[in-house]
């Protein structure tokens, strides 16, 4: 059963898989349900999803759902910014009427034992690097898909990869779900809007930011010469990278198709647009980030 007695005149909160149904059936089937799912600690990335699901929808559902799943081992989901109550308000400021927020139990059961395994991405860098992390990914995604049964569902750019494989997922399993791609919102100085900023220091904040900069040399290099091999566009992001100390490690960069995060030889080997992507370390914080190379 909805409830809103968490805050006044704020969203129905739907924390059991039955509630969030019952209220779905009651739904007249010629609505478009906008979907936006979140782990929460909401920053203005997730808030553009939600904006451009609000013009573009009848009914919009959030959901906030930390998803054990898709942290590995070592990883931060003991410590990943939980704010229900703020990120209730911020989503009920916009227009969000309707929040599903359920727990590990309710989502994951003590029998649980079934998951989408997309093996195309088990040698992609990032999964490489977080092994396990798009199967937990997959599955999240689908059981919200089947839960909420959105017409159209919200995601950003930033986690380049991840919108591939959602797409890769509906598509494979014929899921009935337009999968919309917002794209990235940045910080002044270009860092990417991301949760675990909060996690930097002062000063890895502002040494973060040539996260960013290492990639718009590259894009810049690519536009004066689309022609360029991939292997030279890796090694300007490198050096960019290389040149702030507070970058501890580099885990990856990759230029690669948008249609499948496979590596490409060259940008214009791949027809459907390539992403400069990558993943290091600012001080004791992950970051990653990508570009997209697209004429």
């Amino acid at each position: 059963m909805a409830t809103t007695s968490a805050l006044k005149a704020g969203p129905n909160l739907y924390s059991s898989v039955s509630s969030f149904r019952a209220f779905r059936r009651s739904l007249l089937s010629s609505l478009k349900v906008g979907f936006v799912p979140t782990m929460g600690a909401l920053h203005e990335g997730h808030l553009s999803l939600v904006k451009e699901a609000i013009s573009n929808n009848d009914v919009v559902v959030a959901s906030i759902f930390v998803n054990p799943t898709q942290f590995g081992e070592g990883e931060d989901l003991d410590k990943y910014p939980r704010q229900l109550q703020l990120d209730t308000k911020l989503l009920s400021d916009l227009g969000v009427n309707h929040l599903f927020v359920p727990n590990i139990e309710n989502m994951y059961g003590k029998n649980f034992g079934t998951y989408i395994d997309c093996q195309s991405f088990d040698d992609i860098p990032e999964s490489i690097v977080r092994p396990g992390h798009f199967r937990g990914v997959a599955t999240i995604v689908t059981k919200l898909f089947n839960i909420v049964q959105p017409t159209n569902a919200y995601f950003g750019q930033k986690d380049a990869g991840q919108c591939v494989l959602i797409r890769r997922i509906v598509e494979d399993l014929d899921m009935d779900v337009n999968v919309v791609i917002g794209e990235t919102v940045r910080e002044s100085d270009g860092l990417a809007k991301s949760s675990r900023n909060a996690y930097l220091t002062d000063v890895e904040r502002l040494a973060a930011a040539i996260i960013y900069k290492s990639l718009v040399a590259a894009k810049d290099t690519w536009i004066k010469k689309p022609s360029i091999e991939s292997s030279e566009l890796l090694s300007i992001v490198r050096s960019a990278l290389e040149s702030e100390p507070l970058v501890s490690e580099i885990q990856y960069i990759s230029v690669e198709s948008m249609a499948t995060m496979k590596a490409v030889s060259k940008p214009s080997d791949s027809e459907h647009g390539t992403t400069i992507s990558l993943g290091c370390i600012v001080g004791s914080v992950r970051l990653i980030d990508n570009i997209v190379l697209k004429h």
